[in-house]
């Protein structure tokens, strides 16, 4: 009997078996049914007895009957492998076959059952050689499923390495395309902003062209504005010069004209002096350093608290005394020359602002004063203040003349309500007075007689009544005394403010800037003090007067004449203080600044604020 391939069993209308045991267990009715329906295939059938039953099977496993043992020897193995090598390494699947749970039943009564329902089969009435064929044929069936399976496994593990391998390598092809796309976008990145940079710098290049071209335009039209600009100026300065000039020599013809004018009314008055006074004395005293004067000695009651300045009538020759409704005027006769002379110019300039419109000196005068009430203690903000107020006289919209005569108002008008640093701001003052008379020369003049209006001991003059009925309110005016709502003002408010203009004008005459002369400097101030002692009466009001001067210029005129004004000092120590004390107590305060300024020895110090800061204190701590 030739081998039969055993299958595994499918359903016929699966085209794929999907699966297969690799350990398939056959039970012997699957093995009987199998044989059957190869039989049927093959036309033979083939009888199989049925199982033997347990009582059998019992005996058989106690030796009565020893089972078919099959051997293979090791040739047989090889030839076996070499075969199932050469074989077609396709996996053959199959359905699973298993045996019921029943068939393992224990139960007697099951197996007796179990072997009387089972047909009997000629296999199992056969001898145990055909047992054994079918163990060897189920064991070689196995071995090759198992094999089988095996080479299907190794195949299904080699093909999954070689696709992890080609996954793997595909993926570092990926990653290496990745990083390759990334490096050319990094470079197309790179030029795209290459082309982008080279862009805008032709870009800014041609705006930079542009702007230059335009700028070189503009800077063109604006020298040709400047140059047209330049060349209109010239002519409105060559005009305004030739009007100026004018205007001088206009001025001057006025000027000498009053001169002239003063001069004749001078000389009339002289011959009435001379008539009046029968036994005047010929020989002029001269200012020297040892001048005294004879003060009267005969006091008077003063009306309304106010002081009786009358002197004796021992005037020394030379100093001009005139009689006008019983009111002496005492000073020196060079003093009231200068001083007509200066009040001929203030008027004849004053006589001019009727024509022009009083709003616009008002304004002009409003920034005027703005700009004076700012003037500090630093050379810088000084010479700011002066160069600013230049301006301003210069303007235009004024005549000059009537722009100095503003200045001088607005300037000695400080004087009206002096503040507590009014030394300091004094100096200050008298720095931008001499620089704006350095550049305008016909300020000084007319600040002058501001001050000769304002104060008439800057003179220096005196007035005094003849008698009580002559201390009339137009006395007290024509001394300086204010009007307030129909009365006249105190003497402590008209001290004060003969104080301040003294203390202004006493700076102004000591005033000395590097490079700058100032035209009406110490030398003036030296003849002041020895026409105010030579000529003036000892009494409360001369007595603010002087030590408000030596006050601020004795310093200086101490560098200057020292020996010379050492003398004077002693003059005012043995001849002044011994005539004024006789005034009584009305003047016990003035007497003790004028003793404590001899005996303190106050000269030999500078005064605060005369020499001016460089800079401020803000700017030097920076």
């Amino acid at each position: 009997m030739g081998y039969v391939k055993l299958e595994i069993r499918c359903p016929k209308n699966v085209a794929i078996v999907t699966s297969a045991d690799p350990d398939p267990v056959w039970t012997l009715d699957d093995l009987l049914s199998e044989l059957n329906s190869l039989e049927l295939q093959h036309g033979a059938r083939i009888s199989v007895s049925s199982p033997p039953k347990k009582s059998k099977m019992k005996e058989m496993a106690n030796g009565s009957n020893k089972p078919f043992v099959m051997r293979i020897t090791d040739d047989d193995v090889y030839e076996s492998e070499s075969e199932d090598e050469s074989t077609d390494q396709r996996l053959i699947t199959g359905t699973r076959f298993a045996f019921p749970d029943d068939y393992f039943s224990e139960s007697d009564e099951f197996d007796d059952e179990m072997h009387e329902k089972s047909t009997p089969s000629r296999l199992m009435q056969k001898k145990s050689i055909e047992e054994g064929a079918l163990f060897e044929l189920e064991s070689d069936h196995q071995l090759m499923v198992k094999e089988q399976l095996r080479s299907k496994l190794s195949s299904l593990e080699l093909s999954q390495k070689i696709e992890s391998e080609n996954s793997s390598f595909a993926m570092r092809r990926l990653e290496k395309q990745a990083e390759a796309r990334q490096e050319l976008d990094r470079r197309l990145d790179k030029q795209y902003q290459r082309k982008i940079a080279e862009i805008l710098d032709n870009h800014l290049s041609i705006l930079q062209r542009n702007h230059e071209q335009r700028s070189q335009i503009e800077e063109r039209r604006i020298r040709d504005d400047a140059t047209l600009e330049e060349a209109k100026r010239k002519e409105k300065a060559l005009i305004d010069e030739k009007l100026r000039q004018e205007k001088s020599k206009a001025e001057a013809e006025v000027r000498l004209n009053a001169i002239k004018q003063a001069e004749a009314q001078k000389a009339a008055q002289e011959a009435e002096i001379r008539a009046a006074k029968e036994a005047a004395e010929k020989q002029a005293a001269r200012i020297t350093e040892t001048a005294v004067f004879d003060a009267s000695k005969k006091d008077l009651t003063e009306p309304k608290g106010v002081e009786n300045t009358r002197t004796s009538g021992n005037i020394k020759q030379g100093d001009f005394v005139t009689k006008q409704l019983g009111i002496r005027v005492i000073a020196s006769k060079a003093a009231l020359e200068a001083e007509s002379n200066r009040l001929a110019i203030y008027d004849e300039v004053a006589g001019r602002i009727n024509v022009i419109d009083q709003k616009v000196i008002d304004k002009h005068g409003r920034q005027m004063y703005k700009y004076i009430k700012q003037i500090g203690g630093t050379v810088e903000n000084v010479r700011a203040k002066a160069h600013v107020l230049v301006q301003l006289i210069k303007d235009p919209m004024l005549p000059l003349s009537i722009s100095l005569l503003v200045f001088a108002n607005k300037v000695v008008s400080l004087c009206e309500n002096p503040s507590g640093s009014f030394d300091k701001s004094a100096f200050a003052c008298g720095w931008v007075i001499v620089l704006i008379a350095s550049q305008v020369p016909d300020v000084m003049d007319l600040v002058l007689a501001e001050f000769h209006r304002s104060c008439i001991y800057t003179v220096p003059k005196h007035l005094q009544a003849s008698d009580a009925a002559s201390q009339t309110k137009d006395y007290w005016k024509m001394l300086g005394y204010r009007e307030e709502d129909g009365k006249i003002e105190s003497t402590n408010e008209f001290l004060n403010r003969v104080e301040s203009c003294m203390k202004l004008y006493a700076a102004l005459i000591q005033t000395e800037i590097v490079g700058v002369k100032n035209p009406y400097g110490l030398n003036y101030g030296w003849a002041w003090l020895a026409m105010f002692l030579n000529a003036l009466p000892a009494n409360r009001t001369t007595a603010v007067a002087l030590e408000a001067f030596l006050k601020m210029a004795g310093f200086s005129l101490l560098r200057k004449y020292k020996s010379q004004f050492m003398k004077v000092l002693n003059v005012i120590s043995r001849r002044f203080l011994p005539s004024l004390k006789q005034r009584g107590e009305a003047v016990h305060d003035i007497v003790m600044k004028l003793e404590q300024y001899l005996d303190d020895k106050i000269y030999l110090r500078e005064p605060e604020g005369r020499q001016l800061q460089a800079s401020s204190l803000s700017k030097f701590f920076e």
